[in-house]
């Protein structure tokens, strides 16, 4: 039996902490046993940290604006990983840009609620519901240093319907967020 540890990181309302934690944490997948080793949000007050608690993880707080730089956040984000031991970490809604300190020595992948490489940055689900497009998703990708750049592991698209509001639209990007990405996670975690 191999234990493969991940890092979560987040910056809101975890539910795409709380979608791995209950799908993968502590389960086996073959001769695989994967466990979330670290939970990290950038906000003290974000929702993840009480979806971690509730699978006894106490989740660590870097406040960004403690920090001088980017660079310096990143270098304290990159300590937390390292030592937690984690061979695998996910950017679980965390709403920060990562510098090449981060890139470039830990091994990343994140989820982005767009079909990429439409609609990059923090406001994808609103611009991918006002497009014309007939289609809207979700994509897996490794973290790099260009901002949702990284090269795509998986993409799941949808067909928007005829009348379909803005909250039933991110409702339905949620949905499928919390299939993909253990499916990516295990996916990866499993064949390295």
């Amino acid at each position: 039996m191999v234990v493969k540890k991940l890092a979560v990181l987040f910056s809101g309302n975890g539910s795409n902490l709380e979608a791995i934690l209950q799908k993968l944490h502590g389960k086996i997948f073959g001769e695989t046993k994967i466990e979330v080793a670290l939970t990290l949000s950038n906000k003290a007050d974000a929702g993840g940290i009480a979806k971690a608690a509730k699978f006894g993880l106490k989740s660590v707080i870097l406040n960004h604006k403690d920090f001088a730089s980017r660079e310096e956040f990143d270098a304290a984000l990159v300590r937390e990983i390292e030592k937690s031991g984690a061979e695998l970490t996910v950017l679980a809604g965390f709403m920060r840009i990562l510098t090449p300190v981060f890139t470039s020595r830990v091994r990343a992948i994140n989820l982005h609620p767009s079909l990429l490489p439409l609609f990059k940055g923090a406001h994808a689900i609103e611009q991918s519901f006002e497009s014309d497009m007939k289609v809207g998703g979700v994509s897996v990708h490794w973290v790099s240093e260009e901002l949702d750049g990284g090269k795509i592991i998986a993409q799941r698209a949808f067909e928007k319907s005829a009348g379909m509001s803005l909250e039933a639209y991110e409702a339905k990007i949620h949905e499928i967020e919390h299939e993909l990405l253990p499916q990516v996670i295990v996916e990866i975690l499993c064949q390295s």
